[in-house]
């Protein structure tokens, strides 16, 4: 942790942690989940000294990425998400645009991800873990004894899979097989709430301790 820069903005409507995290050398950031008020974001990130190389979208709900249109074109960054959510973005009734602006179709990314590929902002470099179950291209990133869950997993609960494509097997699945075997000591930083660990939602996460 002592090359990440990490601040954390609770954002929007439905109050979306949007994380920054930059490294300390390069001066390079990632943005994820812009959520709401680009302004708020640029204006920390310029007070940091930072520079934005990329966004990136733990999924594709207008809440974690209402303001990704607006800080991409502010900061000239890439926009990134999974493949399998290009789709969603699209899709005003699946992306939950329509529930708050009306009817809007969320930004083209600029790069589609795969599960295993890497995202970088200076020496700073982050695995892409595809974790289907709350969208079909939810993404947790994770690197640096952190990883950031998105709407898959929070401290102490697990995404809704309510909406369109969610699934309940599905996400619990991703859970079990990409993020449980991480270290302990991992700390996850959701897309609500609190921080939490991989440890502490191992042991007390009470929708991981049932076989569904």
């Amino acid at each position: 942790m002592r090359l990440v820069i990490l601040e954390t903005l609770v954002l929007g409507e439905l109050a979306v942690n949007c994380y920054i995290v930059g490294c300390r050398e390069s001066k390079e950031a990632l943005v994820i989940d812009p959520g709401g008020d680009a302004p708020v974001i640029g204006r920390r990130v310029e007070s940091l000294g930072l520079h934005v190389r990329a966004i990136v979208l733990t999924h594709g709900h207008w809440d974690h990425a209402g303001a990704a249109a607006a800080l991409r074109k502010a900061t000239g960054a890439e926009l990134l998400c999974h493949r399998a959510e290009e789709a969603l973005l699209a899709d005003p009734e699946g992306n939950l645009s329509t529930f708050f602006t009306g009817v809007a179709r969320l930004p083209v990314p600029d790069r589609l991800l795969s599960d295993g590929d890497r995202v970088r902002a200076g020496r700073l470099s982050f695995t892409v873990l595809h974790t289907p179950g709350h969208t079909p291209g939810g993404l947790c990133l994770h690197g640096e004894g952190i990883v950031f869950t998105g709407d898959t997993l929070f401290a102490g609960a697990v995404g809704r899979t309510d909406f369109h494509g969610g699934d309940f097997r599905v996400l619990l699945a991703s859970i079990r097989e990409k993020l449980l075997p991480l270290d302990d000591a991992t700390v996850v930083y959701p897309g609500h709430g609190p921080a939490s660990s991989i440890g502490d939602e191992r042991r007390e996460n009470p929708y991981l301790a049932t076989e569904w």
